[in-house]
C-alpha cells in the first residue's frame, strides 16, 4: 500500500506493527511479524531515516503519528510529482523547438512489425496529457481494443478519449461488448459508415498512422511529431467527428449488450427536458435525479447537444436552443 511512497514491504509490516507496539523492540518485532532479525534491523533503520520511527537510548522504537509522518511523505512526493510535471512541460516546449525546421527523418518515424506497432501504440496513449483521438477500422494491426491497457490508465489520468469507429468494426466479435464498456468508462464513441484510415492522436503532439503490409509481408506504421502533416490529421479527424453518429447506451430496462446510434437531427425529449431543467436553475444533480438518469449520462448528453450546436459552453447552447427553435417546446 505504501510502496508508491518508496517503502519497501517489510518497512511498511514493521511501522504497522509499531503503531499497535510502541517501545517495541527489534527482536520483539521480529517475533512478532515471523521475519528474520536483519531485514527487521534494515527496516527499522530506514523507517527511523525517513522520520516515521524514533529510537530511545535502550534500542526501543516508537512509531511516528501517521497523519504527521506520512502526510509529509505524501506532501513530498506531490511536490516532487509536480516539479515533475513542470519539468515535463519545459522538456516538451525543448523537443517542440527543436523540432521546428528539422529534417523530415525527425518528424517521422517508420515502424514495422507488429510487436513494434503495439509498443508505439501504447507509448502514443501514455504520453497524452488531455486528450486521446483515434479512428478505429478493422482488421486490428497492433492490439484489439479489449487488450489495449493504456487506455483504462489515461482515463485515470484525466485523459479525454474520443474513438470513431468504421460501422463495419461493429460486426467484429466482442467489440460491441467492449463499446458498451468504454461508454461506462467515460470514453466517447462515434460511428460513421467509413473511415479513410487508422489513427491515433496524442495531444496535439504525436499521431500514429498503420499503414499496409509491406512487401515482406509485415505491418507497418508511421509515428508523426508535430508538423503541418500532423495538423492535417487533426483537422480530419475533427471534421469526421462532427459528421459521425453518436453512440450511447440504452436507457433503464434495455438490454446490456445494446448500443443505441443517434442521429443528427437534432434534440430528442430527453434532451429538451434537460435542458428545460438547467434552463429553469436546476442543478445538474437535481435535473439528473429528476429525470432518472446518472450525472455522467446527463454530461454526456449535454455535450452531445453542444457538439451539435457547435458550442463550447452552456450559455452558449443555451442561446442557440431559443435561436433554433430547440426551446419551443420545453415549456410543455
Amino acid at each position: 500500500m505504501l510502496d508508491v511512497l518508496g517503502l519497501e514491504p517489510d518497512d511498511e509490516r514493521v511501522y504497522r506493527a509499531l503503531l499497535g507496539r510502541p517501545n517495541s523492540t527489534a527482536v520483539l518485532l521480529a517475533d512478532l511479524l515471523a521475519l528474520r532479525q536483519a531485514p527487521v534491523d534494515t527496516a527499522l533503520s530506514r523507517l527511523t531515516e525517513w522520520g516515521l520511527a524514533s529510537r530511545s537510548t535502550d534500542e526501543r522504537f516508537t512509531a511516528a503519528p501517521p497523519a504527521m509522518a506520512l502526510g509529509a511523505l505524501i506532501s513530498q512526493r506531490r511536490d516532487g510529482l509536480r516539479m515533475a510535471e513542470q519539468a515535463l512541460v519545459t522538456f516538451a516546449e525543448e523537443h517542440r523547438a527543436a523540432m521546428t525546421g528539422s529534417s523530415i527523418s525527425d518528424l517521422i518515424e517508420v515502424v514495422t512489425g507488429v510487436d513494434a506497432i503495439r509498443h508505439r501504440f501504447l507509448q502514443v496513449q501514455q504520453a497524452a496529457r488531455t486528450q486521446v483521438r483515434s479512428f478505429i477500422t478493422a482488421p486490428f494491426v497492433a492490439l484489439p481494443p479489449d487488450e489495449n491497457t493504456a487506455e483504462p490508465m489515461a482515463l485515470d489520468r484525466g485523459v479525454l478519449f474520443r474513438a470513431v469507429l468504421d460501422r463495419a468494426v461493429l460486426a467484429e466479435p466482442g467489440i460491441v461488448r467492449d463499446a458498451i464498456e468504454s461508454l461506462r468508462n467515460g470514453v466517447q464513441l462515434r460511428v460513421t459508415d467509413h473511415l479513410p484510415m487508422k489513427l491515433v492522436l496524442a495531444d496535439a503532439d504525436l499521431g500514429l498512422v498503420p499503414l499496409a503490409v509491406t512487401p515482406a509481408g509485415e505491418p507497418g506504421a508511421v509515428l508523426l511529431h508535430r508538423s503541418g502533416l500532423l495538423n492535417a490529421l487533426d483537422a480530419l479527424f475533427e471534421t469526421v467527428w462532427r459528421t459521425a453518429h453518436p453512440l450511447e447506451l440504452p436507457g433503464r430496462g434495455a438490454g446490456s449488450e445494446a448500443l443505441v446510434e443517434v442521429g443528427p437531427q437534432g434534440p430528442t425529449e430527453l434532451d429538451r427536458r434537460i435542458l428545460a431543467l438547467l434552463l429553469a436553475g436546476l442543478t445538474d444533480q437535481t435535473a439528473a435525479t429528476q429525470l432518472g438518469l446518472s450525472p455522467r449520462t446527463l454530461h454526456r448528453r449535454l455535450r452531445r447537444l453542444m457538439d451539435l450546436a457547435g458550442v463550447q459552453t452552456r450559455m452558449q447552447l443555451g442561446a442557440y436552443a431559443v435561436r433554433s427553435g430547440w426551446a419551443e417546446h420545453l415549456s410543455t
